[in-house]
């Protein structure tokens, strides 16, 4: 008894001082939590909870809070808080407002770079390949790529691979489940053509995964696990993942097993390439020389390759199954689409409608495609292929809005959000609306006078270089699609947005195809 009475005053001694910490702590989050703007945060954890609610709908989550923070104003921003004690590391700055992106992406372009959570995080897949480095790494590689961009055989090398898989490969297997009356994943398609094209335009190799029977490649199959196991690591905290990929468990097991064949492949398309160069990306980057003079490395080469395989599959499959989705929900927009397809094709190929399905379009036909191009534009501002990208300041800054920026926390910037504002795109903004990328006359494609109201290409010195190309492939694909087939939703599917760094249809997008009757403007009528 006498033992227990005298511990308590030195448990008291104790708890007074961590009582009042708490206290003092709870004082501070009071006077900041109300100059958050933004989602509800609570002591100790922020906004997780909330976010972790929301977790299934995160891009439109973030788009009602910064429409909220907005409302008529003219800056839209919000802070997001992650667990934390006192640290302003602890806070997310998420913006959408042109001004502010235009300070981030290049006005203070230098203090915002991808920064050491992302890279870390993509190391293992990407290196420091294009996209996931920064400063003189990331210049080196940029100008390099960018005189292969600007080149006419890699245009040429583009349409020669887009016309050879939608002829010999898309069409038969869309004529077969025509043919058949069953449906067809149009996403998982699109995946697969635009992963052949890809992979031929960078290193010469083609997968052939959109094949008849569908078949899993190996390293498409290991591409796909490794990015998205990958991407885990930049969703949860870096604890986590490190801890697994200790322990090798879980995501970063299938991690380690993916890359494994990956760079397996990848070694073998490279010996191949040094054997026997072409005109792919890849032994084009084999000819150049690094700062110090000497030629890349294999592993080098590597992951260079790996990020233009990234960037060219995803970004432009995704776009197109969005596309598609709107315009079964449009059909006026699908007519007018058709219409410029078959006044386009009856000045190149005349009248003769058998033509005008014989072939896929070439680029030079599909650069022609205005309205086309308008309809693909207006579907990125609302469906970005990637709907949100990060920053991570090295400096104290300021925001045009006036938002404090501390060093080292994160800087988000919602494309997703960035379409959906009325006081950027006006109060139709969330109607597909391809008319608003167009002249006065409807003869242009006119993109806003300000370049950072729409950013899915990116913009600034990080400005997509394969913007061009990736438009052409859409509408060459787009084309070949509408012109044979009409689309239906299968029944009862569900389309709905995969929560990942790409903005995938979770459940795919399963359609009906039915063959279409064209007719031109004599009001002659056929079908394919």
């Amino acid at each position: 008894m006498q033992n227990q009475m005298d511990t308590l005053p030195l448990l008291l001694l104790l708890l007074l001082p961590l009582t009042a910490l708490l206290f003092a702590y709870l004082i501070w989050f009071h006077f900041l939590a109300r100059n958050l703007t933004g989602p509800k945060a609570w002591p100790f954890v922020g906004s997780v909870p909330v976010l972790f609610k929301n977790r299934n709908r995160v891009h439109d989550w973030i788009a009602n809070n910064l429409r909220s923070t907005g409302g008529s104003a003219t800056y839209q921003t919000c802070i997001i808080p992650f667990p934390f004690l006192a640290r302003k590391q602890g806070f997310y700055t998420v913006t959408c407002h042109p001004k502010n992106l235009e300070h981030i992406l290049r006005t203070r372009f230098d203090n915002y770079p991808k920064g050491p959570k992302w890279q870390t995080a993509f190391h293992d897949l990407l290196g420091q390949g294009i996209f996931n480095s920064d400063g003189d790494t990331w210049l080196m590689q940029r100008k390099t790529a960018a005189l292969e961009f600007t080149t006419r055989t890699l245009k040429q090398a583009m349409s020669r691979w887009v016309n050879r898989s939608i002829k010999n490969r898309l069409w038969c297997i869309m004529d077969k489940a025509a043919k058949d009356s069953v449906s067809v994943d149009l996403q998982d398609l699109l995946l697969r053509l635009t992963f052949d094209n890809i992979c031929g335009l960078t290193f010469g190799k083609d997968p052939e995964t959109l094949s008849p029977q569908l078949p899993e490649n190996p390293f498409a199959v290991a591409f796909d696990t490794a990015t998205e196991a990958t991407m885990h690591r930049f969703l949860y905290p870096g604890l986590v993942w490190r801890f697994q990929k200790l322990l090798c468990i879980g995501p970063e097991k299938r991690l380690k097993e993916s890359l494994r064949i990956v760079e397996t492949y990848m070694n073998d398309a490279v010996a191949d390439r040094k054997e026997t160069p072409s005109d792919d990306l890849l032994s084009r980057f084999m000819k150049k020389r690094d700062a110090a003079g000497s030629p890349f490395p294999a592993p080098v080469l590597q992951r260079i390759v790996l990020n233009f395989i990234l960037a060219g599959r995803d970004t432009s499959s995704v776009a197109l199954s969005w596309f598609f989705w709107l315009l079964i929900n449009h059909p006026k927009v699908e007519d007018k689409i058709i219409n410029e397809i078959i006044t386009v094709l009856s000045d190149t190929r005349g009248n003769d409608h058998r033509r005008w399905v014989e072939d896929p379009l070439d680029f030079g036909e599909a650069d022609r495609l205005v309205y086309l191009k308008a309809a693909l534009a207006e579907t990125l501002r609302l469906y970005p292929s990637v709907p949100q990208d990060f920053k991570q300041a090295i400096a104290d800054d300021v925001l045009p809005d006036g938002t404090v920026v501390p060093a080292g926390s994160t800087v988000t910037y919602s494309i997703y959000s960035a379409g959906r504002v009325e006081t950027i795109w006006g109060e139709d903004c969330a109607e597909f609306k391809p008319e608003r990328w167009l002249s006065v006359r409807g003869d242009r494609f006119e993109p806003p006078k300000d370049g950072f109201k729409f950013v899915a290409f990116n913009a600034g010195p990080r400005t997509c270089l394969g913007k061009d190309l990736a438009y052409l492939q859409m509408k060459s694909v787009a084309a070949a699609v509408l012109l044979r087939y009409r689309l239906s939703l299968v029944p009862g599917h569900r389309v709905e947005q995969k929560m990942s760094l790409t903005l995938f249809m979770k459940n795919g997008l399963r359609v009906f195809l039915h063959p279409r009757k064209l007719r031109d403007k004599t009001g002659n009528a056929t079908s394919p």
